[in-house]
């Protein structure tokens, strides 16, 4: 018996060196005594408390932490400590993002000590020994990146407990949760759960379900799911709801009186055929001197949403729509996003402006901008201004024949009481309106735009939201015609406010250059498809990725250029420091257009507003956290989206399982070939281990896997035809038979 005893106790505290390392580090400006070792680890019997009093001593006799009193420790500082952005991998190591270092830092996995990917950290870095590149060890974790993780429920019955297999594979830990904390769920549910601790001593962090999102790979359940994996709402607050409902929606005559009257005027808007919300909208007018008036009306959503409401604070939160596959979630309530602020026909609304007097060359004469009240006489479809468009591509003014229009144009509109013929004047004003948006439109790509035309996947739905088909989205002049008046008063707003002086806060709209590093990544890729680019300067940059661009369109690897060289670009963001938009070819640039779905819009109309009214600059370090919040939901909105394409094209090839399709390989690793079908988009993994018919191994520098005995050749770009292997909803990850290559 006594033997059993001090077998037990030799094996004491396991890796307690390091744990107290890693304790003392954490705190490193605190010390500690054994008890207080003890405690944090859970620990009072004499042979762990004897054991940690030794390994005290060792540690400090060799240096690695010094006695400041009697009995009390302090870890030896002999690093920098720096802070910086945890990115984890699916292995389990990571980098840490830091301002302090040109190169992100290496974590190995051993290295993490309970962070998470994207948590803010403080570590410390050395060189690594074999390579001599930066390495490091977390020493804190200064803040959580969330709190909340979407994952299936794992009850242990017989154990009165239960775990979280997280849905996320950056998610490294599954989560503990006590049966007391499982909010009533059932084995095998999908369940939304937060974290509450993560105790020193235990393996895995502590949690309790917050919300039971239903059962794995029910259409209902992964939609919900996608949005609780981001945090994003799906339903607005009851006291939103309410305040939304109680709002005076009424146009009054005393608010007409603050504004310009612009109800006289031509006006229509051009949106997407399904659209629910009209917030911009065109007015054309022909001046006596032949010039044009065009005005750029956007629903003055700044007039309903005011500052310290709990409208406003949602709005904030939310700060922008969500456009999943068979839903939007909004950012504003519907009596709001579809009613009051839509611009819809036949209505009159209040509006937010910008007009301009504009020549037949498209330069601007003169500009305005304010509040206004506007009516609408028509709606189109993107469709029914194309075929406008196409069907009269010689009319001019004064030309135009309705009845030869392959449209439908309403012909009798009521304006303010007077009846009149709209249809000739809206065909003529869109003829007019498209040559001058081609005309904007050619100057931006001559002084340096890239032309970013990437094809959209869309689906059609039954009433169940079941896939029934796959389309593609592509911009066409119609589509043309609205961006580049939307870019032109985002531009011009931006201008107005931007060389005010004294200098002015305002939010802008920035996109920086693209990395060099990136454009050399890119640069490889495209050889192999036989393009060239040149990187000489800034003008041949833009000008060879527009070449580039327009030289794959229709071709097998359009879609996988398209998304490279995106990737090679910058992230575009909100912020109050102004360096011009890349990607645009603009110095000033913000958002403007869109204030019933983002919330930078209804900040700048807010700003302009107050300039207008000679008001002094608004607070810059409010504002800035107010953008890089903005700039943090549009990402993890645009996150869900992707995983809701994602979702939908694998319930889509669920439904054809047995069919063989022709792909092409966008990208390989040293695991597998990712593989697109050309007819629908949708990409799926061939596992290296089920490419059986040889052995295959990863040439990273022809991005190319090759076999061992046959030579034979899977290379980026390669057409391939593939079979559906597995099709997993939950993981969304979708699995090919790699078939082999089409017959020439």
């Amino acid at each position: 018996m006594t033997r059993k005893k001090k077998k037990k106790s030799n094996k004491g505290i396991s890796n307690l060196t390091n744990t107290i390392l890693s304790i003392l580090k954490k705190e490193r400006n605190k010390s500690f005594n054994y008890k207080q070792i003890g405690a944090i680890l859970g620990v009072n019997d004499a042979s762990s408390r004897n054991q940690i009093i030794k390994t005290l001593a060792k540690l400090a006799t060799k240096g690695d932490i010094e006695q400041v009193d009697r009995g009390k420790f302090k870890a030896v500082v002999t690093a920098d400590y720096y802070t910086g952005i945890l990115d984890l991998s699916a292995k389990g190591n990571g980098y840490v993002i830091s301002d302090d270092f040109e190169d992100d830092v290496f974590i190995a996995s051993n290295n993490i000590n309970k962070a998470l990917d994207g948590d803010e950290v403080e570590f410390y870095a050395y060189k690594r020994r074999k390579r001599g590149k930066l390495e490091g060890e977390i020493t804190n974790i200064l803040k959580r990146a969330r709190t909340e993780y979407v994952g299936t429920i794992q009850i242990q019955d017989k154990k009165n407990f239960a775990f979280v297999v997280p849905d996320s594979t950056k998610m490294y830990k599954d989560i503990f949760v006590p049966i007391n904390k499982i909010n009533n769920a059932e084995d095998g549910d999908k369940v939304l759960v937060s974290l509450e601790d993560w105790p020193e001593k235990a393996d895995s962090p502590y949690g309790k379900v917050l919300q039971v999102l239903g059962k794995p790979g029910e259409h209902s359940t992964e939609i919900h799911a996608i949005l609780a994996e981001y945090g994003l709402p799906h339903e607005f607050p009851h006291e939103v709801e309410e305040y939304a409902n109680n709002i005076d929606i009424s146009i009054t005559e005393d608010e007409i009186k603050k504004r310009r009257d612009m109800r006289k005027d031509l006006t229509f808007t051009i949106d997407p055929k399904d659209a629910k919300d009209f917030d911009d909208a065109l007015s054309f007018k022909v001046l006596e001197n032949g010039d044009y008036e065009i005005g750029i009306h956007i629903a003055d959503v700044s007039h309903y949403v005011k500052p310290d409401t709990v409208l406003d604070d949602e709005a904030y939160e939310r700060a922008t729509s969500i456009y999943l596959v068979d839903r939007v979630v909004p950012m504003l309530p519907e009596r709001l996003s579809n009613g009051a602020c839509s611009l819809r026909p036949h209505e009159e609304k209040y509006t937010f402006s910008a007009v301009f007097k504009m020549n037949n060359k498209a330069e601007i004469k003169d500009q305005w901008f304010g509040r206004t009240v506007t009516y609408s006489d028509a709606r189109f479809a993107y469709e029914e201004a194309q075929a406008i468009i196409e069907n009269n591509p010689s009319m001019t003014l004064n030309s135009v024949n309705a009845s030869e229009l392959n449209t439908t144009i309403p012909t009798e509109v009521s304006l303010t009481g007077k009846e009149y013929n709209t249809d000739s004047q809206i065909a003529e004003a869109v003829l007019v309106l498209d040559r001058l948006a081609k005309k904007m439109r050619a100057k931006r790509m001559r002084e340096g735009a890239i032309s970013f035309d990437k094809v959209e996947v869309k689906f059609n739905l039954d009433e169940e939201a079941n896939p029934t088909g796959v389309f593609f989205k592509t911009s066409r002049d119609a589509n043309k015609l609205i961006e580049e008046f939307m870019l032109l008063a985002n531009r011009k707003v931006s201008e107005f406010v931007g060389k005010q002086r004294p200098k002015k806060t305002f939010v802008y709209r920035v996109h920086d250059e693209p990395d060099e590093s990136k454009l050399a990544q890119l640069q490889n890729v495209v050889s192999r498809f036989g393009h060239k680019l040149n990187f000489k300067d800034k003008n041949s940059v833009a000008s060879s990725l527009n070449n580039l661009l327009k030289d794959v369109v229709g071709k097998k690897e359009q879609n996988l250029v398209d998304t490279l060289t995106i990737r090679t670009m910058s992230k575009a963001e909100y912020t109050t420091h102004n360096i011009g938009h890349y990607g645009l070819a603009f110095d000033y640039y913000s958002h403007f257009t869109s204030p019933i779905r983002r919330y930078p819009d209804v900040m700048a109309h807010r700003l302009l507003q107050h300039y207008l009214d000679g008001d002094k600059s608004a607070n810059e370090e409010v504002y800035e956290e107010k953008c890089k919040h903005s700039s943090n939901m549009e990402y993890l909105a645009t996150k869900a989206e992707r995983d809701s394409i994602k979702y939908m094209q694998i319930r889509f090839m669920q439904d054809h399982q047995d069919e063989e399709f022709l792909g092409v390989i966008s990208g390989v690793t040293d695991w597998g070939i990712y593989v697109e079908i050309i007819s629908n988009k949708c990409e799926g993994m061939v596992s290296v281990r089920d490419m059986k018919d040889d052995h295959y191994y990863f040439d990273q520098d022809h991005y190319a896997m090759v076999g061992k005995k046959t030579d034979t050749m899977y290379q980026l770009g390669d057409e391939v035809i593939v079979k559906v292997k597995n099709t997993d909803l939950v993981k969304k990850h979708l699995d090919f038979y790699l078939i082999g290559k089409p017959e020439a």
